[in-house]
């Protein structure tokens, strides 16, 4: 698993050194969909043919880490895009649903690592033009999914080790950087919208947050991936992983990063806790009620 991935990138080091070739597969298995039903008239219809697959092939192609991932180790996720508006220069204007997914140890399920919603996208795709990865460059199609690419491992990274993402926020922070020459929509600092890809991945890189990322770790890693051997010890294992998000969260001066925690994880906190011990319920009820009250309608059973 990738809380070993330190060790692994020795180890396929030592095998590439002795002439091995280990079979791995690249890091993503990603889903592209695309709807067009607000562009009018047909000179765009190549999009919806064409944009989807390329941008699939564009994220799963690629390698995008030095690790080696195995099969059924790729990150599951799902981009959803929803074309607004085009101008006759193939310009689009769009917006996206980005989700990823990793497995739970000792299960054959699923949770989601992050899902965020991007309303400010644009870009240029004339027919029959390529997408090329340029870490050097900037371009608001690639750009876009260079950034959330980089989010989602960052995410999932950090879910099988303390802090084991910030390689890939502080790449996600670099394809920021290259976007403020480019006055392309969606990247700026916005003292109107606190909600953006500039402050997302900023606050990511804050030391100020790294307990909430801790407390991410712990989420997934102990609560979550033990909970089918020990239930009573993974509940209070979520417990502290709350406890530690109130604490952060009483000190920070923006609540996105804590929105899209739960906005992930609220039924998934409910139905680990249906079970719990009274106590266990009220103790996390009442963090809960604090620290998420957008959700509290999924807390309604732990009173």
């Amino acid at each position: 698993m990738r809380v070993t991935f330190r060790l692994i990138i020795v180890f396929v080091s030592l095998l590439g050194l002795l002439g091995g070739k280990p079979g791995a597969a690249q890091e993503f298995n990603c889903a592209v969909n695309i709807n067009d039903e607000q562009l009018e008239g047909t000179s765009y219809d190549y999009v919806k043919q064409t944009l989807a697959t390329e941008l699939a092939s564009y994220i799963n192609e690629y390698r995008w880490t030095e690790t080696e991932v195995l099969e059924h180790e790729r990150i599951n996720c799902q981009i959803s895009i929803i074309l607004t508006s085009a101008s006759t220069d193939y310009t689009y204007s769009a917006e996206a649903v980005i989700s990823a997914r990793r497995p739970i140890y000792g299960t054959m399920q699923e949770t989601s690592s992050i899902i965020v919603s991007d309303q400010a996208w644009q870009f240029s795709y004339p027919e029959g033009r390529s997408l090329v990865h340029d870490e050097l460059s900037f371009e608001a199609l690639t750009g876009f999914i260079d950034y959330y690419a980089y989010l989602m491992l960052g995410y999932d990274f950090d879910s099988f080790a303390e802090l084991g993402g910030s390689d890939y926020f502080a790449k996600a922070q670099d394809v920021v950087d290259l976007a403020q020459s480019s006055n392309a929509i969606g990247w700026a600092r916005s003292s109107n919208n606190r909600r953006n890809r500039f402050t997302l991945v900023a606050d990511m890189m804050n030391s100020s947050y790294d307990d909430l990322r801790k407390a991410y770790y712990q989420y997934h890693r102990v609560a979550l991936d033990g909970f089918t051997q020990d239930p009573e010890e993974a509940r209070q294992a979520l417990v502290d992983a709350l406890e530690l998000i109130q604490t952060t969260k009483r000190r920070s001066t923006s609540n996105f990063l804590f929105d899209l925690f739960f906005d992930a994880k609220s039924r998934e906190i409910a139905a680990m806790l249906a079970d719990a011990e009274s106590q266990i319920k009220l103790a996390a009820y009442t963090i809960l009620s604090e620290t998420d009250q957008a959700h509290l309608s999924d807390y309604e059973n732990l009173q």
